[in-house]
Parts: structure tokens; sequence; C-alpha cells
């Protein structure tokens, strides 16, 4: 348990002070290039609907375990420092903690000094609605809305995966560490998959079906779990968590998505702003339910205030991890 919490330690210490490695042969996008190719290969061969789908999820599921196996444990016989080396790689890969931070900050500084379309231009990097309608308020919506939704897809999800996998690796006598971490890759892949292919648009609407189950399962007991987390998070940033809890009781389940809201209706709350309402997305209009109460919509504090939340939140739900797997 003490190597868990290491790799899951260090792993995040990574995360947060150098960001996500922008290089051609990240693992995250090594699996969404074999998805595309994938995806254009099963559409050839007329899958095109739920049963291509599904193979799309059951073969990059199963290839990407394959490949971090044998690599593992070819690199632990080989020599052990070496394996324990790329485990920590690995974990380091699936966390993206700083890099969403480091994106909403140019948003920010462009609210701030009035410049409307560079806010459009960097807030186009992280969502994937039309941000050419937005005003500075939507803007200022997109970036609060996306730093709670990744909060919890992009570090509560993988390090809850993390756990789970050690713990029961410690139960059946597997080994912990590889247990853990194909369990966490096992998420992100499933969050790749659902990225790239599960969209409600007439091409994604059947073939993307199974990318997108997947993730609302896995995703299901972490966007619960994040409105512990956040209460905690918004007690340390000085927020409003008691209001952040009131407003996610009542706000979560308003959305299509079993647990996007989970975490925005928490954010509205501890931030004293309404979230989502009618979203223009390349497809067409959206008619969101408007989270939060009143008519007060955030501005470029409370993106900032925002991203503390998160900062923080991501502490605790990581030294609660640690302290639960030093605890077993």
């Amino acid at each position: 348990m003490v190597e868990l919490a290491g790799i899951i330690f260090f792993g995040f210490l990574f995360d947060v002070s150098f960001g996500d490695p922008h290089y051609r042969y990240h693992p995250i996008r090594i699996i969404g290039q074999c998805i595309t190719l994938s995806e254009k290969a099963l559409r050839h061969l007329g899958l095109n609907g739920r049963a291509g789908g599904f193979l799309l999820v059951l073969t990059t599921q199963m290839s990407s375990l394959f490949c971090y196996l044998t690599a593992s444990l070819f690199l632990h016989s080989l020599y052990r420092p070496l394996g324990m080396a790329f485990d920590l790689f690995i974990c380091y890969s699936c966390l993206a903690l700083k890099d969403l931070v480091v994106h909403i900050k140019p948003v920010i500084h462009a609210l701030e000094t009035g410049d409307l379309p560079e806010a459009r231009k960097r807030i186009a990097l992280v969502v994937g609605r039309n941000v050419q309608s937005l005003d500075d308020k939507g803007v200022s919506r997109a970036a609060v809305e996306t730093l709670a939704e990744n909060f919890v897809d992009g570090l509560l999800s993988p390090v809850f995966w993390y756990l789970l996998g050690g713990i029961l690796a410690c139960i059946l006598s597997l080994s912990p560490v590889i247990t853990a971490l194909s369990f966490m890759l096992a998420f992100k892949v499933g969050s790749t998959l659902d990225s790239m292919v599960g969209y409600k648009s007439p091409r994604f609407m059947d073939f993307g079906w199974a990318s997108a189950k997947l993730d609302d399962v896995m995703n299901f007991i972490p966007a619960r779990l994040s409105l512990i987390i956040l209460f905690f998070g918004a007690w340390i940033s000085g927020l409003h968590p008691l209001d952040g809890l009131r407003v996610a009781l009542r706000d979560r389940l308003k959305h299509d998505s079993p647990n996007a809201a989970h975490a925005e209706s928490f954010f509205a709350g501890s931030l004293g702003v309404r979230l989502c309402g009618p979203i223009m997305y390349p497809g067409g209009l959206k008619n969101k339910a408007w989270l939060g109460h009143g008519n007060s919509d955030p501005g470029p504090e409370d993106i900032s205030r925002a991203a503390l939340l998160v900062k923080w939140s991501a502490w605790f739900a990581l030294l609660l991890s640690i302290s639960a797997l030093l605890f077993l």
C-alpha cells in the first residue's frame, strides 16, 4: 500500500508541477489515434451502429490494457526500478489538472482586459460549444462549467478507479500497483472514447452509444463523491460550501447527463452564480436547465475562485486517498 500511495502522490505532484506533457507519443494521444483508425476500419466494414460502437469500446479497452500490462511486466522483470518508473509515468499521464487551469488563465486575462474575441478563442480550446455566439458572461459560464466537469473527469474519477483497483488487488492477492493502474487506464480509455465518439449527433447517435454509456457508468460514483470533496474544498477556499451542497442536492439531476450537473451545480451554489442554461453547440441549440439560484452570471473573478476551488479540492482528494491507502 505504501508503493500504491507513492505512485499516486508523485503522479499528482508531477501533474501539478509540469502539466500534461505535449509530445507525439503521449499514451492518451496514442489511444486517441487508435480510436480514429479503429472507427474508420469499423465503418468501412459497414459497422456503423451500436454493434460497431461496442466493438470499438471492446477492442480499444483490451488493446490498451494488453499493451500496458505487457510493457509493465516486461520492465519489472528486466529491472524493477525501471518498471516502477514506467508505472509512475502512466499514472502521471492519466491525470490532467494543471493543464485545465493553465488553459483557463488566458480566458480570465482576456475578459479582464475586455478582449472578448481573444476570450472566445481561448475558451474554444477547452469546450465543445459554439463560442462565437457567447458574450463575456457566456464565456465566464463556459469557463466555470468546464472547470467543474473536468475536475471529476480529469482528476477525481482517475483517482477513484486507481484507489478501487488497488483495494481490490489487495483483497484478491493481485499486484496492487499494476491492478490500480489498469483500472485507472481503463477509465481514461473510456473517457477518451466518450470525448471522441460519444456525441448525440446523427453520425454518432448509435455508433457512440456504448462509449457514452461506459463513461456514464464509470463517472457515476465519482460524480456523487465530488459533492463531499468539493464541500471541503469550498470550505478551505473560503467559499460557501453549505450553499453549494444545497444547490447541488436540488439541481444535480436537472440535466440529461446523469453525472455532469453534480459538480456544476455545486460550483454554482458555492460561487453564488447561475450556470448552464441554453447553449449553442455545432449541432444546434440545447436548452439546458439553469443551475444555481438568482440571475447573477459569473465574471472573471468567479472563474479565478472556481480554479481555486478545483486546486484545493484536488489536494483534499489526493490526501484522502493516500490516507485510505496507508490506513489499509
